[in-house]
């Protein structure tokens, strides 16, 4: 199995999908014009694909110069373990470059993935959480 990564590409909303389903994360995938329109509004996107089959995805927002905030980072269950999110992270932090601060929010069940990646845990964040 050899993994490709591409920063050139926004896949299809249901393959997106798919691999959301997939990786266990909590995300409106019934709802699939909202998960179009997350893309659509997203300018950093970097996919994992074993052949032609989309096996993990991050969507970022950023200003390439001061901050990024890493919105979604997926990988469809039967590949995680196998560094696919790390070098998804890495590709990340290559495209925004050193000056780019790298942010992300942590479902409940990541918090000692990221750690093991690189990020410190910040004590100084707000939220006003979505009411839908």
């Amino acid at each position: 199995m050899e993994i490709t990564y591409r920063l050139d590409i926004i896949p299809d909303t249901d393959q997106i999908i798919d691999v959301y389903n997939s990786s266990g994360i909590n995300r409106p995938t019934t709802d699939k014009d909202r998960i179009k329109k997350m893309y659509d509004n997203s300018n950093l996107v970097a996919t994992a694909w074993d052949n032609d089959k989309l096996v993990g995805v991050s969507r970022s927002l950023t200003d390439f110069c001061y901050c990024c905030y890493l919105s979604d980072l997926a990988i469809r269950q039967e590949y995680k373990s196998k560094g696919i999110g790390k070098r998804l992270i890495e590709l990340t932090k290559d495209k925004i470059g050193d000056q780019t601060m790298l942010l992300l929010l942590s479902a409940q069940t990541a918090m000692e993935y990221y750690p093991k990646v690189g990020f410190q845990k910040v004590e100084n964040g707000f939220i006003i959480k979505r009411t839908k």
